[in-house]
């Protein structure tokens, strides 16, 4: 197939990109800058000029090829509201495209949005009152004719050249002088390796029914004080505990998620697609990763 991928460039878009082309497809892949459309390029996909808030770009996008994977998101929690409301309008400005031709459109969500404290499963639904709705304007074009589905990703996509929520704690650590967790850090996340996700995005392209929804986890739960002291090893600092409070106050909104405990399967993905992941843990990630070059 020729897919549309939007976010092509991006730590999880760029590796979804080479899997697909990997596999015999081909990409068309939105690039807003120069530096985006070169890594776009080197990945051997086609470079299409767009962003996510012109929602023109998307749609000629959308238009030119059998199949859409939207992985692109502003990440500025200062203006989460603001940026979860620029994700909607994108995947509705797609689906408008594709209303009733069957194609596939794959959208990205996450996994903090499910039920806490017990182990969350694809058949469980996200929580109401979240900003982000892309679960649920990408579910709601399937009545419309569209082939949609949602990977919902670990709050941990790791690997090499990782800048998310591990590397910032790693950051903070080294300028605090200690590593963090919160209350007794028994609280859980799950994680996946950035590769072993991509995988599971291909896999649905290829295999997967309008509504299913994929989880891209491969740890199921590591107790976020497992984490803490694995970077404070690392560091040679302490792990510490923090209260939500604190721990928001040091780290935002990555501190207020620090807090969850929110372990999730991915036991149907694994048996509706065939998925393994096959990369390594978070934790023996960053015992035998790049996390740690200065």
């Amino acid at each position: 197939m020729r897919v549309f991928v939007t976010g092509a460039s991006g730590w999880v878009g760029s590796a979804v990109t080479r899997d697909l082309i990997a596999a015999g497809h081909s990409v068309l892949g939105l690039a807003r800058s120069e530096p985006s459309a070169a890594i776009v390029a080197a990945a051997g996909a086609e470079v299409h000029r767009g962003a996510l808030d012109d929602l023109d770009s998307l749609a000629r996008g959308a238009a030119a090829c059998e199949a859409v994977i939207h992985t692109a998101f502003i990440h500025d929690f200062t203006a989460f509201a603001a940026n979860c409301a620029i994700d909607r309008a994108a995947i509705e400005a797609i689906g408008a495209v594709l209303a009733g031709t069957g194609r596939p459109l794959i959208v990205t969500a996450g996994t903090l949005g499910l039920p806490r404290g017990r182990l969350g499963t694809e058949d469980d639904f996200v929580a109401d009152g979240l900003p982000r709705k892309s679960e649920e304007a990408a579910l709601s074009l399937v009545a419309r004719g569209v082939r949609a589905m949602v990977v919902r990703l670990a709050p941990s996509v790791h690997g090499d050249g990782d800048h998310g929520f591990v590397p910032i704690l790693i950051r903070t650590a080294r300028e605090r002088g200690f590593s963090t967790y919160v209350g007794d850090g028994a609280n859980r996340w799950p994680a996946v390796h950035r590769f072993d996700a991509a995988r599971i995005y291909r896999l649905a392209l290829e295999q997967g029914t309008a509504g299913a929804r994929f989880h891209g986890v491969a740890d199921p739960g590591i107790p976020v004080r497992a984490i803490a002291e694995a970077i404070g090893r690392r560091l040679g600092v302490p792990a510490v505990s923090k209260t939500p409070e604190e721990a928001s106050a040091m780290l935002g909104f990555i501190g207020h998620a620090l807090g969850m405990d929110a372990p999730t399967s991915s036991a149907l993905t694994q048996e509706r697609l065939g998925w393994r992941p096959t990369g390594p843990g978070l934790l023996a990630d960053l015992e035998g990763g790049r996390y740690f070059d200065a």
